[in-house]
């Protein structure tokens, strides 16, 4: 997983209220057992015709979002089934980090997990970075995980919300296995210590 801690990035505006995981990634692809080629079908169903060919008017198809780090969606993104190949599929397509109002629970769990940072902001940033996205789609803004806050062109920092042990995995490019794993020699050396202890208990019962 690769570390996030400040990064610039253009944003891609999809202001669709009670985007689903369905709609992220039809089910169609969930036979997959790897992250390789979901990028290229997140939002397949909005993104392509039925022959196969791009729809010119979906915003992931315009060039000028081509090379955009954020995807900032509608409320309630990512509703739905509890699949993690919907993170998997945007980080896929290119994107660190999600912005909306809210999100739903498993998908933000998931996110946060494989390394898609999830934002929530208030509605006022929310409407000033759309409106951004869709009238200045050059415009980028400074996502700084560490200070726990974006920066928009104007100078303004906006505080988001992150919990701390979600915080230190993205920092530190680990998930939750990885974490554990970092704590082995930890974990080694409090069985040593207590061997004895769990020994006498176990005669003792």
């Amino acid at each position: 997983m690769e570390p996030i801690k400040t990064f610039q990035g253009t944003m891609a505006p999809l202001a669709i209220n009670d985007i689903d995981t369905d709609q992220i990634i039809p089910a169609r692809f969930l036979k997959v057992t790897d992250k390789n080629g979901l990028g290229e079908a997140c939002f397949s169903d909005w993104r392509y015709e039925s022959d196969g060919s791009p729809k010119p008017d979906f915003v992931l198809n315009q060039p000028q979002y081509a090379s955009a780090a954020i995807l900032v969606g509608g409320h309630n993104f990512g509703c739905g089934s509890s699949r993690e190949h919907a993170p998997w599929a945007l980080m896929g397509a290119g994107f660190k980090a999600v912005i909306s109002t809210y999100f739903a629970d498993i998908f933000r769990n998931n996110s946060l997990k494989n390394g898609l940072l999830p934002i929530v902001v208030d509605e006022e940033t929310y409407q000033q970075l759309l409106s951004l996205a869709e009238e200045e789609p050059d415009t980028a803004i400074i996502v700084n995980l560490e200070q726990e806050q974006i920066v928009l062109p104007d100078g303004r920092a906006v505080k988001f919300p992150i919990d701390g042990f979600s915080k230190y995995c993205l920092l530190n490019g680990v998930d939750q296995m990885g974490y554990l794993l970092e704590l082995d020699d930890h974990i080694n050396e409090y069985e040593e210590q207590n061997a004895g202890r769990v020994r006498t208990t176990q005669a003792g019962d």
